[in-house]
């Protein structure tokens, strides 16, 4: 205990014991070691005292005390075990165990377990309520009522953890229950699914579908989570090398916490599309970029081959691409998704196998253009401060981010922080749910991000808001910003934004003078050919008023991928070496080549979309892929379908058959998440290790031995072992990681960086003395309005914003190859304003075809108010209709990121929707439930 605190000395079962303050008699009975029945209690949620099954009792107190509710005094004598507590704690058992059915749900429920515990029989009283029918309807949550004490640990972890408030108590006496919205079923109602209320209930009321974990695990093995970057920790329950559920664990992150995709996505690992054995396309059969995919029907178009006929056709070819035509002639796509040494070894082959930096992966579509504003204005493309430093801050701006479906963990620290009294202003053209618990939300116009953000500024300068000692000790630059901004004021500003002038000011204002504002954005800012510019702005508002390099402060870009941070961090990007050396400078190239013992290429690589078109303009004729899906996820998806076509060979390393693979010479299955071991960094400069919980199928193998086998094809003498090997070899060139060890890990699971010394704490939280720029001052760069590449005409009258939804994840390969999540959202949606469905006289429900210049899809329109009218809203996980056939590439010119936020369109009634074929996770369900029983 920290001396200074004052402490309170009491008596604990005679024992002299200290409690901190704010501590309950159950917290300190734990801390030490004296165990106390308990079932409305659980660490985390807000004690409420209802089950009365933690009595204690007090010296010179008339009545018994729960003790999850009362705090201890000066001087209290109290005793856990004595004959009354112990009888009192045995007749609230009892009385439970009586009202709870006997069935297989409600099999080693807590209650049965404290009632072994305290010795409490058979019970002796008969059942006083009548038993609820059980609830079905929802895919991922059993409702089992029968089994339910109201306990409210499921109401609580809903309310108050993850703030979704669905789940309520409802009724008086032996008819309280409880219920989901207005008592409906939990299908019906507005449940998201995250599955907190199913780890808090303890008897089994609430447990996951299909009753898989009514069965006993082989082993539970503790990893992270492979979807967003928030990075939450996570426990894989395995049996018979199969995934039967996963929990929450406690982690920097997440505190236990979970999403639907971090709970329920998993067992795409299980699919029976899973890659098994090396693929060869078969003699004669061409390639084209407007394929019908059918995975079903695979060895149609490739016969299965060994590994080393695979290795040597896959590797053979593209060394002799390079050797005829130059390493210009190749590149790589990396993953996202892949562990830091995936993603290290990977730029590390391109690099000196390829002798190219024709290296790119997924962060070029994501925030490529808040790194180069970042790097340009504080000297680092990573985050300032944790997503947690949320409950710090006074001010929270969220941005052009939606984070209760992309983030959803994220979102539950921002909508605690909120309830708490932080004042939460979100600007957003389309209306999410977090603009529910704003103080203040801004629907500005589509496009006119610098708009508002300079009439911002504008206030703060013409107001004197600014803080002028941060700005002269830290910063360059100033001068020539406030001048820009000077032509900005809210009164211009508020007819091209949509925001009128006095609430532009009032949150300027209430940014600038708080004690500690916080920025947090998405891809609403970055994805613009001015997403660079949109990034500089909020870059400049946190510097003019000394909002960054303080707990509650600062700016944090909310990274996608689940190692989007990490793989750029090891150099997976064509401009960068690990740690942000730039390939043209000349001392780090020089760094590098000692280490790797190769001559590196000094020219700075190409982007993904260039790639693309360097394919088609025949300078690039060969391509190794390994867990990206361009085919999906690049813009004007039909243009790249067409390049990777017309390459002269495609290796594609992945887990599916997806769209890219299947335009491939060579396919190479590899592993899934859970079934490697590596580090992942998330979103908060967190390094985490994922373990591996279960053996991939059949002939697949680990992507960092695929990537070795290849090395060894181009030609490099590579003999990595293990694979903290790789992370030993990374933390000798990177000085971010250079103190994190791979036994430290092992021990303690995950260490921020940077951490430059061996053992040393890390810093959650940067920039707090100077910047790691020249003379370690921070720079603004003034913006001015560019509009949008493509803006709305006669043809095409309507706005296309693209993005992900709650349930699926990127380009959908794995989400909708997983049971629950495909139940849940199983068909293509557009999310159309009601007044634009009335105008087309579409229903809900109903096709529509959207087309823009580039193409044409058709699906499913639902109704939804959260876009502006004019505005549609897609997902681009749906491969029977990808969105991205009709988004524009056309660039950001400093982050060479596309423009997937905007692009005109027009919608017309009707169509056919094409059937799924290719994915769908319903299938495997059944298999998975039978393997565990």
């Amino acid at each position: 205990m920290n001396a200074n605190i004052q402490r309170i000395a009491f008596e604990l079962n005679g024992r002299a014991v200290e409690a901190l303050p704010g501590e309950t008699l159950i917290e300190v009975a734990r801390r030490e070691g004296v165990e106390l029945p308990h079932l409305c209690y659980k660490p985390g949620l807000a004690p409420v005292g209802n089950c009365r099954s933690c009595m204690v009792e007090i010296a010179g107190e008339r009545t018994l005390a729960p003790s999850c509710c009362r705090f201890p005094s000066a001087g209290m004598k109290v005793e856990t075990g004595s004959p009354r507590a112990v009888a009192a704690q045995r007749m609230v058992v009892e009385l439970l165990q009586s009202d709870m059915a006997e069935a297989q749900y409600t099999r080693k429920n807590e209650v049965d377990l404290w009632a072994q515990k305290l010795g409490v029989g058979k019970p002796r009283f008969a059942p006083t309520r009548t038993q609820p029918q059980p609830d079905a309807s929802h895919a991922a949550i059993t409702v089992n009522l029968d089994a339910c004490i109201q306990c409210t640990r499921c109401l609580r972890a809903c309310r108050d953890e993850q703030v979704n408030e669905v789940i309520g108590l409802a009724f008086r006496g032996q008819e309280a229950k409880i219920v989901f919205d207005q008592d409906d079923p939990l299908g019906d109602s507005t449940c998201v699914a995250c599955g907190e209320c199913v780890q808090a209930c303890p008897t089994g009321a609430l447990m996951p579908a299909r009753g898989v974990a009514l069965h006993i695990p082989d082993k539970q093995v503790d990893s992270v989570c492979p979807y967003c970057g928030v990075g939450c920790q996570l426990t894989y329950h395995v049996k018979e090398n199969t995934i039967l559920y996963v929990e929450g664990r406690d982690g920097p992150a997440n505190h236990g916490r979970l999403c639907v995709k971090g709970r329920y996505g998993f067992d795409y690992a299980h699919h029976p599309h899973r890659l098994t054995t090396p693929l060869i396309r078969r003699e004669g059969v061409p390639k084209t970029g407007d394929f019908v995919m059918d995975p079903e029907r695979v060895l149609e178009v490739f016969r299965e081959a060994t590994w080393e006929e695979a290795l040597a056709l896959a590797g053979g070819r593209l060394a002799r691409i390079r050797d005829e035509h130059g390493g210009a002639a190749l590149a790589g796509f990396g993953s996202a998704k892949g562990s830091n040494e995936e993603a290290y070894l990977f730029q590390k082959l391109v690099r000196t196998g390829f002798r190219t930096n024709n290296v790119d992966h997924c962060t070029r579509l994501c925030h490529a253009s808040s790194v180069a504003a970042l790097l340009e204005g504080i000297g680092s493309g990573a985050v300032s401060n944790p997503v947690m430093d949320v409950t710090r801050a006074e001010v929270i701006v969220v941005i052009g981010a939606n984070p209760t479906v992309n983030h959803p963990v994220a979102a539950t620290w921002i909508k605690n922080a909120a309830r708490a009294g932080a004042k939460l202003i979100v600007l957003d053209p389309r209306r999410s749910d977090l603009a529910r618990h704003a103080h203040r939300y801004l629907q500005f116009k589509l496009d006119t991000d610098v708009a508002l953000l300079n009439a911002l500024m504008h206030t703060i300068v013409e107001e004197r808001l600014v803080d002028p000692a941060f700005i002269a000790e830290r910063t360059v630059g100033y001068a020539e910003l406030e001048a820009n901004v000077a032509g900005y004021s809210p009164e211009a500003m508020a007819p091209i934004c949509g925001i009128d002038a006095e609430t532009i000011r009032y949150v300027a204002r209430l940014y600038a003078t708080s004690k500690g504002s916080m920025i947090l954005w998405g891809m609403g800012i970055s994805q613009h050919i001015h997403g660079t510019d949109n990034a500089r702005c909020l870059i400049a508002l946190s510097l003019m008023t000394g909002q960054i390099g303080r707990p509650g402060t600062g700016l944090h870009p909310l990274r996608g991928q689940n190692n989007v941070q990490g793989a750029s961090d090891a150099g997976l990007i064509p401009m960068m070496l690990p740690d942000y050396g730039r390939v043209d400078n000349p001392a780090v190239r020089a760094k590098f080549e000692a280490a790797w013992q190769a001559t590196l290429d000094p020219t700075p690589g190409l982007t993904v979309v260039e790639i693309m078109d360097a394919i088609c303009a025949g300078q690039i004729r060969g391509m190794y892929i390994m867990g990206e899906n361009p085919a999906m996820s690049d813009p004007d998806a039909n243009h790249a379908r067409a390049a990777l076509a017309a390459l002269e060979h495609l290796v594609v390393q992945d887990i599916f058959l997806t769209e890219t693979a299947y335009l491939a010479d060579v396919i190479l299955p590899a592993s899934a998440f859970p079934e490697k071991t590596g580090t992942f960094t998330n979103t908060d400069r967190l390094v985490q290790l994922g373990r591996q919980a279960i053996a991939p199928p059949g002939e697949a193998r680990p992507d960092l031995w695929i990537i070795g086998q290849m090395a060894r094809q181009l030609g490099l003498a590579w003999n990595y072992g293990h694979v903290s090997e790789v992370f030993d070899e990374m933390r000798k060139t990177m000085p971010s990681i250079a103190g994190i060890t791979w036994e430290r890990l092992e021990r303690e699971g995950a260490v921020v960086y940077p951490c430059p010394v061996e053992e040393g704490p890390g810093q959650p939280v940067v920039f707090t003395d100077s910047f790691p720029r020249e003379g370690g001052k921070a720079r603004f760069v003034p913006a001015d309005i560019i509009p949008a590449d493509e803006r709305p005409d006669d043809d095409y009258p309507m706005v296309l914003i693209t993005g992900r939804q709650l349930e699926h994840w990127h380009t959908g390969s794995m989400t909708r190859r997983a049971g629950v999540l495909d139940a849940i959202e199983p068909d293509p949606v557009a999310l159309v304003h009601p007044l634009d469905l009335q105008r087309l006289g579409v229903a809900p429900g109903a096709a529509i075809t959207i087309a823009s210049r580039r193409g044409e899809v058709v699906l499913y329109a639902r109704a939804d108010d959260s876009s502006p009218v004019g505005a549609i809203f897609v997902p681009f996980c749906y491969y029977e209709a990808a969105i991205n056939r009709l988004t524009n590439a056309a660039l950001d010119p400093y982050g060479k990121i596309p423009e997937f936020k905007y692009c005109a369109v027009k919608v017309v009634p009707g169509g056919e929707v094409a059937r799924q074929g290719s994915y769908g996770g319903g299938q495997i369900l059944a298999g998975v439930a039978q393997l565990a029983i």
